[in-house]
């Protein structure tokens, strides 16, 4: 029975560490953040509250949208754009994932992907959705950027998948040099990223 106890004690002790972020919830909707820049139908930039102060930056392109998150240094904050290739939109909550010690480590937010026919036109009928997971940027290296993508229609329990991504793998993420991936199934409707960072 002892041996059984102390062999029980590691993986329980394993598991509790691998649940130890938690979630907190943000709303970036239009009317709650900033316009820094903005050409009606063409380009917007805005800046939005995020949790505590590490910000939210908004850009959208050619009806396509990116949002980084954190402390971004000057090159990122210019330069990074990660959308995909179809039109598409983000939804307006923000899960982060805080680590013990309250330092908010990664996002998940859901894209709304506007898939075409055979005419090119939207249909609603092929709207993907993708739970999107990005590294936050810290104040050390400035560095935040898309780290994983989860199909919220072809998986079953799409979030729980984010969260495992956004505590696993999105910390240790290296911007400009790893590429972030798909994880569980992927469905037809979830569109190929378009991701420019840069050099």
């Amino acid at each position: 029975m002892n041996g059984r106890v102390a062999f029980l004690l590691p993986v329980l002790l394993s598991a509790g560490s691998a649940m130890a972020n938690e979630s907190v919830y943000t709303d970036i909707g239009r009317d709650k953040c900033k316009t820094i820049a903005e050409e009606e139908g063409i380009y917007a930039l805005m800046t939005c509250a995020g949790h505590g102060d590490y910000p939210v930056r908004f850009k959208e392109a050619d009806i396509r949208q990116s949002v980084s998150f954190g402390h971004l240094n000057q090159r990122y904050a210019d330069g990074a754009f990660e959308s995909f290739i179809p039109f598409n939109h983000t939804g307006t909550t923000v899960e982060w994932r805080i680590a013990k010690g309250g330092t908010p480590v990664a996002t998940i937010l859901r894209w709304f992907i506007e898939n075409t026919d055979a005419s090119g036109a939207s249909v609603p009928a092929l709207q993907g959705q993708v739970l999107v997971i990005s590294k936050v940027a810290q104040k050390d290296d400035g560095k935040g950027c898309v780290a994983g993508y989860v199909d919220a229609l072809a998986n079953h329990d799409p979030n729980t998948l984010a969260r495992k991504i956004a505590d696993e793998v999105a910390p240790t993420f290296r911007c400009g040099t790893d590429k972030a991936a798909y994880h569980g199934m992927r469905g037809d409707k979830a569109a190929e990223p378009n991701n420019e960072l840069p050099e």
